[in-house]
Parts: structure tokens; C-alpha cells; sequence
């Protein structure tokens, strides 16, 4: 796949979740920035509430609504035996465990690029995959990459768009593209050195300026998959 079509499957993931309740829950804010719409309709007098899940195919499944307060209450209850529940449980629990987010702020993206940096740093191993839209976006920020393949065990790939400004180093594996997609997004990748629950990754693009279209996620197939294609595709 592209990269684009990365952001299209991720864009067809999309879950809907309508709530029905006669007191009015705010259950938006709990998957704020997810990648989820959620709708909330009421229902007459003091009955029990529900919440019914769609996804690009349709219906789901449906839980209680005193089953989706438990699932948000932290700590997120993790299931002894998910083979006996209902699909609308587990496709809620897949959304809270294996997120997907879908973020249009600078802001948001910088901080989510800062936790897969860090996160990699605390990982001490395995490989981080980076992609800047600009050389000079690579120059203000070597330092931190220079740190991390100095102090860790990290393997650091960063591509960018040639230009005869981007000195050589041999620790970061600079590659330098003269055309397709590099440049065009803002992508970083790590693997978690093989742990699935390490694993993490974004990809963005910038629309116009300051406005990005794009994903960051936790989804451990999602980052592999994105990790191969830029390994296959760039090096």
C-alpha cells in the first residue's frame, strides 16, 4: 500500500457508536480524538440505556450502557476470556486497547511524536522508522536522534526529501529520496524491539499549512505493516 491508502483503511476502520439513554451520558469525551463517532440519542422515561456498534459493514453488536461506564472507568478492565463475550463488547475493548487516533492539530501530532520517541528511548532496542516533511525539520531535531542511537541500542532510519544540505552520519541511517511520498507525510514507526505492546506509530500529512490529515495508533499489525512498507519501499 501508500501511504495514502494507509490513511484510507484506516479512514474505513472507523466505528460508530450510538448511545441510547434517558439521562443524557457524556460518553463523547471518553474517545475524544479516536477514531469513532459517537451519537447519542434519548430515550422516554427512566429506562435502561444501550449502545449499538457499526462499523463500514453495519451492526455489530450492542452492550449495556452500565457495561460501556465500566469499560471507561480506568483502570480498563481486560477480559479473563474473550472468546464468551459479545461482539459489541470486544469490538469496544479492541477500540480502548488497540487505538486508532485521528488528529487534525499540530499540537497533538508533535505530542504524539514526541511518546514514540520517548517510548523508543525507554525501550532502549529495537528499530525506529522516522519520515520529515522538510531537511531543515531533520536539522532542528537531530540532536534527539543523535541521542538516541548514541545512549541506546536503537536502530534510527530517517528519510527525507534529497537536498544537498543533509550532512551524512554514519549512527542515523539518513535516506535521502528523490521523489514519491517522502516529504509529503510526517511518519514515525517503532517496533517495540518485537513487543506488540511497545509498538507504536504516525503518519500525517499536511492538507494546508498547519493542517494535517492523518493517524497515530497503537494497533500492533497497523505499525507492522506501515514498518515493512517503508522498509520495502525506502530502505
Amino acid at each position: 500500500m501508500t501511504f495514502e491508502q494507509f490513511r484510507a483503511t484506516v479512514e474505513t476502520r472507523r466505528k460508530r457508536l450510538t448511545v441510547y439513554s434517558s439521562d443524557d451520558p457524556d460518553v463523547e469525551a471518553y474517545f475524544d480524538g479516536r477514531n469513532v463517532a459517537v451519537e447519542t440519542r434519548s430515550l422516554p422515561g427512566d429506562v435502561d440505556g444501550f449502545v449499538v456498534v457499526h462499523d463500514h459493514e453495519g451492526f455489530v453488536g450492542a452492550i449495556a450502557i452500565e457495561t460501556l461506564r465500566e469499560l471507561l472507568e480506568p483502570p480498563v478492565p481486560r477480559p479473563w476470556d474473550p472468546a464468551i463475550l459479545s461482539e459489541g463488547y470486544r469490538t469496544l475493548f479492541e477500540i480502548l486497547e488497540n487505538s486508532v487516533f485521528v488528529s487534525l492539530d499540530r499540537s497533538q501530532l508533535l505530542s504524539a511524536s514526541r511518546e514514540i520517541e520517548n517510548r523508543a528511548w525507554r525501550v532502549g532496542r529495537g528499530t525506529l522508522l522516522v519520515g520529515f516533511q522538510r531537511p531543515a525539520a531533520f536539522e532542528k531535531q537531530r540532536p534527539i536522534y543523535d541521542a538516541l542511537v548514541d545512549d541506546t541500542a536503537l536502530e534510527v532510519h530517517v528519510y527525507v526529501r534529497d537536498d544537498s544540505t543533509v550532512p551524512e552520519r554514519s549512527d542515523v541511517a539518513v535516506h535521502l529520496e528523490d521523489d514519491g511520498e517522502i516529504g509529503d507525510y510526517w511518519f514515525l514507526a517503532f517496533d517495540g524491539d518485537g513487543d506488540d505492546d511497545q509498538k507504536c506509530a504516525l503518519l500525517a500529512e499536511e492538507r494546508s499549512q498547519g493542517e494535517y490529515d492523518g493517524f497515530w495508533t497503537y494497533d500492533p499489525e497497523l505499525v507492522d505493516d506501515l514498518s515493512a512498507y517503508v522498509r520495502r519501499t525506502y530502505g
